[in-house]
């Protein structure tokens, strides 16, 4: 992460540039005008990770040139990151530096924050942790409001809880989400709200059922499950099903049901290519199922051959994507059969060439 690229004076520019981007990386396919989402200019990233570098007897949060992993550049100040998170890292490196069992062989610092005020950190050390060093955290627990876990290899202590919960508001609704360290969850949380908020709106006359692919921890299956007969989702992370399934349950959403299935798994059987135990034990009919919305938020590869064909027999798709050249490819084949209605862009990564996009699709 570059620190010297925030710059809030520069920021409309440079969004403007991504959303000229994305403008003519779909006209091809006859999109409308697209859908701008901004972020706050300063302050804006919920999710953080520091290598930590040792110099003598002092370390320091560091970062380093693209292809150069030797020289170092301090960090002192980090405008990036969520104001929860600035204002507790540098002070709490600083009691890091005290004690030796804390700073001995710490290699890397991860932050998790939330909109709602929470804090989780995590010290990841190149040695084994001991009892001791619980002992010794527990401390700075309390002096900071925060949940601590130390990681070393095979080992991981946890001082208090290894998740934060968030709540995101959307419209007059307000939504409650439980985020596991070392899991994804969306990094800037102004961002978040948004994207939710105009999942909601562009299916807001919908009907019949939905079937989401990659849903994890519930982030889109929660604000729009009560637009909706019922909801199937799926997830193929054991730690993404937990956390949906709690937050599920926290939100008093009850017509979802989550299966552990990959995408190319639920192609296969929704083909009746094979049968899967995990659908039966939950006894879930898929013949019963009237899908009239598939929802798709694919990792950076987007989705493959069987799962963009099986996307497509599905009347209206909504297609959330963190990588645009993939999702460029899957449009190709989607154009043929569907027509986008809805393009937009979300600034999830300022001062950055990422470019998160909605689109929605409706058959031909």
């Amino acid at each position: 992460m570059d620190m010297g690229s925030v710059n809030p004076d520069q920021y409309q520019q440079l969004l403007q540039v991504k959303a000229e981007q994305v403008r003519q990386l779909f006209t091809a396919f006859g999109a409308p005008q697209v859908e701008v989402f901004e972020s706050a200019a300063s302050h804006y990233r919920l999710r953080a990770e520091f290598r930590i570098w040792h110099e003598e007897d002092d370390l320091f949060y560091a970062m380093f040139e693209p292809g150069n992993k030797r020289v170092p550049v301090r960090i002192d100040e980090c405008p990036m990151v969520s104001e929860r998170i600035h204002s507790v890292m540098f002070a709490l490196l600083d009691e890091i530096r005290k004690q030796p069992v804390l700073s001995r062989k710490l290699f890397q610092v991860d932050f998790l924050s939330t909109l709602s005020g929470e804090l989780l950190v995590t010290l990841l050390y190149h040695r084994p942790l001991e009892e001791e060093w619980r002992s010794v955290v527990e401390p700075l627990r309390a002096q900071f409001g925060i949940d601590i876990i130390g990681r070393s290899r095979k080992t991981k202590l946890v001082v208090e809880r290894d998740y934060v919960i968030e709540k995101l508001q959307v419209g007059d609704r307000q939504f409650v989400y439980q985020q596991v360290e070392n899991s994804f969850t969306q990094p800037n949380g102004g961002v978040a709200e948004k994207m939710l908020a105009w999942a909601q709106d562009v299916t807001q006359s919908q009907s019949g059922d939905l079937l989401e692919l990659y849903c994890g921890n519930a982030n889109f299956t929660i604000a729009l499950a009560h637009k909706f007969r019922q909801v199937l989702a799926t997830e193929i992370s054991k730690t993404s099903v937990k956390s949906a399934l709690y937050n599920l349950e926290a939100n008093k959403v009850d017509n979802v049901e989550v299966v552990r299935l990959s995408s190319e798994e639920f192609t296969q059987a929704m083909n009746k290519e094979r049968e899967f135990r995990r659908l039966n034990e939950k006894d879930i009919d898929l013949d019963s199922y009237e899908f009239s919305t598939v929802l798709v938020d694919p990792p950076r590869s987007g989705l493959d051959q069987g799962t963009e064909k099986l996307v497509q027999r599905f009347d209206r798709i909504l297609y959330i994507s963190c990588n645009p050249d993939t999702l460029k490819q899957n449009l190709q084949g989607l154009n043929q059969t569907h027509r986008i209605e809805r393009l937009a862009l979300f600034d999830q990564f300022p001062y950055t060439d990422h470019k998160e996009c909605g689109v929605w699709l409706v058959r031909r």
